[in-house]
């Protein structure tokens, strides 16, 4: 009974010693200890069990519930055992993106760092970081360097600044002058002049050393200069025999231009390097030329077609024979390259002369994307580069040659501007049309200004039968093409661009017969609107009734056309036919003009002459310009009756007699906002008809435009809805029977001018690149002293905002779809559609597999493992696995894509691989995680993707 009594006793002291809980023995320490180590063992199992969640969940309690001397605790435990490394970053990465991170040093802490450590000081003294810092100034090493010289570059770039003569501003201007100095024409020439003499001097050595280096090269080492070029700077694989023949080239080149530096003026440096390749002479896969061409001692004519041009095949089929042409792409290019290609096509020979068809305004060209070149960014390095060595592609001009530029810029300020600057860049003329004719493409066959002698610059390229026919269809035969493209190119896929190019064109022109139906079409569309009437008629006698019909209907063409002439005050024929009428009379009484002129300074009425010619020429052709807008503006709003007569008011109509074809709200959505703009337009051009009625050299119409201007929220309404407009069409199409049978029975009749709705809905967003056109070309013949110069000038950039606005909403339509293809067509493809991402090539390689990787890259074996598709956005790289899929009973095949991986641009490494006798056109790209060995088929298509591969990385960085 006492032992009971003793053990109750000490249970009732345990449980008052306790805190917090029952279970824990704080007197008996043995137990505690026991009992804490079960439940520690008990959480650690619990805490196995849990998810990651969980876990983070836990430990995110228990320390907040500790205190800072816990918290203290486990961090000295945590650095006991995970130390920190705190290590010099250059001897732990590799060596090569050491050197990449000290390249962005100026040479003066490039100096600083080299005082920090020993190895900084070896890295930040090797001659790939300094020799870019001595070449950008044009100082060059007299000798080369041997294997074991160390920092031979930087002990030359310290003694060439320590050299220089440092002058005050002021004591510069003294001995240099300044940049706006006015230079004589004289300096300018001789200057102009030197260069071309020290780059000829310089080509024709660079040439000739090539040919020496070519004889002497030794077997199964490839005597391109292209994989030289486009190695990237960051690139920690190169081989001994590329280093050699790299070193070899820069002596060359630095040899030149020493040599070449005493002809120079003391003040000018020397930058940049003439590195472009010697092309093989190789037919190239864009180029055409003529069996039955000229001897080749004859100067070649050669036309550059881009393929943004539409229909550009047909353009490519009108080209005359013996003329050379090149057709290019316009997305994917970089302005090497197509200068790889000109070099290329003309095969050493020089032009006699050069056309560039492109697309573009009459203020700048746009030759390739990202390349709209106008006055802003002429004299940007690589663009001027670009025109000098095409200049230097074509004959002097002494000798009949000249560069013919297919773009309007003769038609604005801007625009000649660029001409004038092009002329003395390169030392060549350079030829533009001036016409103000608006519609597709048709200033091509205007006047042009300051032609060559003789022929115009069309009829030189193109036969002008088919290239009128072109430009007068050219949308309706871009939208054939799409069509005819997507069946037949799986049939040219393993024919050259321009052989397809060139069938295809022909096929269009053999099948369609549309040159007949271009000189026809006024007679066909008489005959038509004469059979229907004599149906209506029923004549007994209906060849009589259609001969009166058809002279009925000429009489009455006659007389609109008399009605629509606009009456001036200054007649610009009369005035014309005075101003000759009085040159004539000059001409044939000297004596007169003689004694006219003799009571004043003879050199004074010469000017005044002049002036007076010039004045008449310029109201003459402000006239005109007047004129052209007047008629293109009564075109646009017949356009724009057309939907409200034949489509909205029959529907309506119908909705009324309670036979509706459509909705009310259906019609609303489609036709309200066209009927808004030719309410607007229809008022703009009342305004202009009462304006041109009494037209003179006085009279404004910019003040008009800014009315107009203020009004253009009726347009964005129009375009904000356009998609929905769009898409109403085609579900009452689908959904209602007779709405289709009503769009059946009036698309593409007489009086809908052979067009549809949604062709007709088309106009609006076309017409702003016209305005801004006819704009220019008021502005270009109006005075600087007249009242609507000032008008004009803010009328043109309200209309080209809001053309911009436009623009930019056509692309992103049009960059959402080519990125929804895109991820149709890659199987397993993640989502593409970003803002501002956009596609820029394709390239179809083969991935090849090393079998030994510790050979050198002129003896390594390779083996073919699978075909790939390489999808190049401006922000990331697709890689995609491309299979051939066929089906059965046909010839044709499609290409499948599978996804693999993508890698973002600022990631990625190029590296090339030189040819061997085992391995050619090859080279590697390299991602934070894998590696792909690629080759493709011709060496062009290396040299091409690889430069627009290296352009797109530069971009990103």
């Amino acid at each position: 009974m006492s032992a009971g009594n003793s053990s109750r006793k000490t249970l009732e002291m345990e449980s008052f010693h306790t805190r917090f809980s029952a279970w824990t023995p704080f007197s008996n320490k043995s137990l505690n200890r026991q009992l804490f180590q079960e439940r520690v063992a008990l959480i650690s199992h619990w805490f196995d069990l849990w998810t990651n969640k969980q876990r983070q969940e836990f430990l995110s309690t228990i320390f907040l519930q500790c205190t800072k001397s816990q918290l203290r605790f486990f961090y000295d435990q945590f650095s006991e055992r995970m130390q920190v490394a705190k290590v010099d970053f250059s001897t732990v990465l590799p060596r090569f993106i050491s050197l990449y991170i000290f390249s962005f040093l100026n040479p003066k802490d490039l100096c600083a760092a080299a005082q920090v450590s020993w190895p900084w000081k070896f890295l930040t003294e090797q001659d790939c970081l300094w020799m870019p810092k001595c070449i950008r100034f044009g100082w060059f090493l007299p000798y080369t360097p041997t294997d074991h010289e160390y920092g031979a570059w930087k002990h030359h770039y310290i003694a060439c600044v320590s050299n220089l003569d440092w002058l005050t501003p002021r004591e510069a201007a003294a001995v240099y002058g300044t940049l706006n100095e006015p230079k004589t024409e004289d300096e300018e020439l001789q200057e102009i002049q030197r260069e071309k003499r020290l780059r000829k001097i310089m080509w024709e050595k660079i040439v000739l050393r090539k040919k020496e280096l070519f004889r002497d090269r030794p077997p199964w080492v490839s005597g391109t200069g292209c994989s030289r070029l486009l190695q990237s700077q960051c690139q920690p694989r190169l081989s001994q025999t590329v280093r050699d023949r790299v070193g070899l080239h820069e002596a060359l080149e630095k040899r030149l231009v020493l040599a070449s530096l005493a002809a120079l003026p003391k003040r000018r440096n020397v930058s940049g390097r003439y590195s472009y390749p010697l092309l093989s002479k190789k037919n190239w896969c864009g180029v055409f030329k003529n069996d039955d061409s000229p001897s080749c001692a004859a100067p070649p004519h050669f036309i550059l077609i881009s393929s943004r041009i539409p229909a550009y095949e047909m353009v490519v089929d009108s080209v005359r024979t013996g003329v050379t042409s090149v057709v290019y792409e316009h997305s994917g290019m970089t302005l090497e390259s197509l200068l790889y290609l000109i070099d290329k096509a003309l095969d050493g020979q020089k032009a006699q002369s050069v056309g560039i068809f492109s697309d573009g305004d009459s203020r700048e060209i746009n030759l390739l994307q990202g390349y709209k070149i106008g006055i802003k960014n002429l004299l940007k390095p690589e663009v001027r580069d670009f025109w000098e060595k095409l200049g230097s592609c074509v004959a002097p001009e002494k000798e009949g040659g000249h560069v013919d530029l297919f773009v309007p810029l003769g038609a604005s300020e801007a625009g000649v501007e660029v001409l004038s600057q092009l002329s003395q860049l390169t030392g060549t003329l350079f030829t533009a049309p001036t016409g103000i004719a608006t519609g597709s493409y048709q200033h091509i066959l205007s006047n042009w200004l300051g032609p060559p002698q003789g022929r115009a610059p069309p009829s030189i390229y193109f036969s002008e039968s088919k290239l009128q026919t072109w430009s007068s269809l050219t949308d309706f035969l871009e939208d054939t093409l799409k069509s005819v493209r997507k069946q037949l190119s799986p049939l040219f896929k393993e024919l050259q661009k321009n052989i397809s190019g060139r069938m295809i064109g022909q096929f269009m022109f053999d099948t369609m017969g549309v040159a007949n139906t271009l000189h026809n079409q006024e007679t066909a569309r008489a005959l038509a609107d004469g059979l229907t009437e004599l149906s209506r008629e029923n004549s007994d006698k209906p060849l009589e009734f259609l001969s009166h019909f058809l002279l009925k209907k000429c009489s009455e063409k006659s007389k609109d056309l008399e009605g629509n002439a606009i009456l001036t005050k200054p007649d610009p024929k009369g005035m014309f036919h005075s101003f000759v009428k009085e040159r004539n009379t000059t001409e044939d009484n000297p004596q007169d003009t003689k004694s006219s002129l003799s009571q004043s300074d003879p050199d004074l009425g010469v000017l005044v002459q002049l002036e007076r010619k010039l004045q008449m020429d310029s109201a003459v052709k402000r006239t005109r310009v007047a004129g052209e807008l007047l008629q293109s503006e009564r075109r646009y709003v017949q356009m724009l009756e057309i939907v409200r007569d034949v489509y909205m008011r029959p529907l309506r109509a119908a909705l009324s007699s309670n036979r509706a074809i459509l909705s009310a709200a259906n019609i609303q959505i489609i036709f309200s906002d066209i009927l808004q703009i030719l309410s607007l337009n229809g008022q703009f051009l009342d305004n202009l008809r009462d304006r041109l009625q009494d037209w003179g050299p006085a009279r404004c119409v910019g003040e008009i435009f800014l009315k107009f201007g203020r009004q253009l929220n009726t347009y964005t309404n129009f375009f904000n809805n356009y998609p929905v407009v769009l898409k109403t069409i085609e579900k009452c199409r689908e959904v209602r029977p007779a709405f289709r049978a009503f769009l059946k029975r009036h698309d593409k009749t007489v009086a809908t001018n052979m067009l549809s709705l949604p062709e007709l809905l088309l106009y609006p967003s076309q017409r702003f690149e016209e305005y801004i056109h006819l704009l220019h070309a008021l502005r270009l013949h109006t005075p600087a002293e007249h009242v609507d110069r000032g008008d004009l000038t803010t009328a043109i950039d309200q209309i080209k905002t809001y053309k911009g606005y436009i623009d930019q909403m056509r692309q992103n339509i049009n960059t959402e779809d080519q990125l929804s293809d895109i991820q149709r067509s890659i199987w397993g493809c993640p989502p593409l559609s970003e803002a501002h991402r956009y596609l820029i090539r394709v390239q179809d390689v083969a991935q090849l597999h090393s079998c030994d990787e510790e050979t050198g890259f002129s003896s390594r074996f390779y083996e073919h493992t699978r075909d790939l598709g390489l999808f190049l956005l401006n922000d990331a790289l697709l890689v995609c696995r491309r299979g051939t899929a066929h089906t059965p009973f046909e010839r044709t095949s499609k290409s499948t894509y599978q996804f693999i991986a993508s890698v973002a641009l600022h990631r990625l490494l190029v590296e090339d691989i030189p040819d061997s006798k085992y391995i050619k056109n090859a080279f590697i790209l390299q991602g934070p995680r894998h590696e792909w060995i690629c080759a493709t088929e011709a060496e062009d298509d290396k040299f091409l993707w690889l430069s627009v591969l290296q352009n797109a990385i530069k971009s990103t960085m």
